[in-house]
């Protein structure tokens, strides 16, 4: 098996463990505080009114579809109860604003979900993860890169640490760095993380100690029932918090 390490949403990791792919994580990076969404047409004026209608959403398996089912789940429908059409968020945040034919709702992220909030007469934002908090990056690996590099782990976690101190003290020289990444200045990329919440140590060290487990058991509970995964994965190692102590 290769050493993988990866950065992505809980719910991921417990996919990859259902489906025989070892990985455990190791801190979590950032919360989403209105950065992931739902976007309806003008005749939507609640999440329970799309029973029987088409909503775009990336893949099953994917972030935005979890959330789609996560959404619809907590007002009484599930997938099952909608028409769901693969557009990835871009794509997807596109079709709101042009108008296109048969799509009532379509889930998205930043920095699409700003091109919509730019104009409310292309679709309206129904719910973000201020809502229906369920979007959280988690940075982690398989537990043959941690036996053999243990060392590599706690400076990835130390250093993850120190870059949300540098984002707290200079800030601005901080979005400079983090927007010339991914090409974009830094004005832009502060706008679209104002939406994220980065996560300190001492955030990690709360969240670790109740909230993922909680939050882990639900979500994969949610994924069995949309047929994501057949059976649960050990929930007891899909965390290893000793590097952000």
């Amino acid at each position: 098996m290769k050493k993988l390490l990866a950065l992505t949403t809980v719910e991921t990791w417990v996919v990859w463990n259902a489906n025989g792919v070892a990985t455990t994580q190791i801190f979590q990076l950032d919360k989403s505080y209105g950065a992931d969404g739902m976007v309806v047409n003008p005749g939507i004026a609640k999440i329970t009114d799309l029973k029987g209608k088409t909503v775009a959403a990336s893949a099953p398996g994917t972030s935005p579809y979890f959330a789609l089912a996560w959404m619809l789940k907590k007002n009484g429908l599930s997938t099952k109860d909608v028409k769901v059409v693969n557009l990835e968020p871009q794509a997807a945040a596109n079709a709101m604003i042009a108008g296109t034919a048969g799509v009532d709702a379509a889930m998205t992220y930043e920095p699409y979900l700003g091109a919509v909030r730019a104009k409310p007469e292309a679709g309206r934002i129904i719910a973000t993860t201020l809502d229906y908090p369920m979007v959280m990056d988690t940075f982690g690996c398989t537990p043959r890169f941690l036996s053999e590099n243990p060392k590599a782990a706690r400076a990835l976690a130390d250093s993850y640490f120190q870059a949300v101190e540098m984002i707290q003290k200079e800030p601005k020289k901080s979005f400079e760095i983090m927007g010339a990444d991914v090409k974009q200045s830094g004005e832009a990329f502060e706008a679209s993380s104002r939406y994220l919440r980065w996560q300190d140590r001492a955030a990690n060290a709360k969240f670790f100690a109740g909230e993922h487990a909680a939050f882990s058991k639900e979500a994969a509970e949610l994924l069995m029932e949309a047929g994501i995964i057949k059976s649960l994965p050990d929930m007891g190692k899909l965390a290893d918090t000793q590097f952000i102590r």
